[in-house]
């Protein structure tokens, strides 16, 4: 279901849950309320009313960031790499393609003549192998302080989530672009799914069993999504 309301719109989700949530989600500001099964439409569009400020300035905050499909991945451009910033220079030469991260900058050299989706499509293949090295690094840590586990783990460019989890096969995901935040913000969403293993929602156990193992969650959390 979708409504409207003063210009924005918001999807409801529909779940068993005692309550509702609203989020804002990256990159581009996505609004979604989740609500008990039973819960009217009229009370859930004076929920959203009630937060309207919030949406709207969690909404422009994610405005003000560059997009990516505005970036043309040339010199003078700044990339991210686990939270810091990188100034990108490029190379236009023959030969293998490289990216090479060194004292601020990030050297990406390919073909003098290659589109910004070529180079978009490398960037991003080069943040997928630094973010799959980190989680097979940090996963297990996380599973075995927690005891929680899953099946199998994979990374996918995303746009409005960080992580999935598939509750029923414990099978997660992990958004590509984590790779462009501070390592802690990977370890919150580790944890964040992995705790869905156990808890399909973000009721009470959920946030309990999150307060037990990182008890500054919500503090990362809004470093993930500045």
């Amino acid at each position: 279901m979708e409504i409207n309301i003063s210009g924005i719109s918001i999807e409801v989700r529909k779940k068993k849950i005692k309550n509702m949530y609203l989020s804002v989600k990256p990159p581009e500001g996505k609004v979604t309320i989740s609500a008990p099964l039973s819960m009217n439409r009229r009370t859930i569009e004076a929920f959203a009313r009630s937060k309207l400020e919030w949406i709207r300035a969690q909404k422009k905050k994610y405005e003000a960031h560059p997009k990516e499909a505005d970036r043309q991945y040339v010199s003078g451009e700044i990339l991210y790499f686990w939270g810091e910033p990188y100034l990108l220079l490029f190379q236009g030469k023959g030969g293998r393609n490289s990216l090479e991260l060194s004292g601020g900058r990030a050297v990406l050299t390919m073909r003098e003549n290659s589109t910004a989706k070529q180079r978009e499509a490398y960037i991003r293949e080069q943040y997928r192998g630094m973010l799959k090295e980190e989680i097979a690094r940090l996963l297990p840590k996380w599973e075995a302080l927690t005891g929680l586990h899953c099946s199998s783990w994979h990374t996918k460019y995303m746009t409005t989530r960080w992580g999935t989890c598939n509750t029923v096969k414990k099978r997660l995901w992990f958004n590509v672009q984590l790779a462009q935040k501070p390592v802690e913000c990977l370890e919150y969403v580790i944890l964040h799914e992995l705790v869905h293993t156990r808890v399909s929602n973000h009721g009470a156990e959920f946030v309990a069993v999150m307060d037990e193992y990182m008890p500054k969650w919500r503090e990362v959390k809004r470093r993930l999504n500045a």
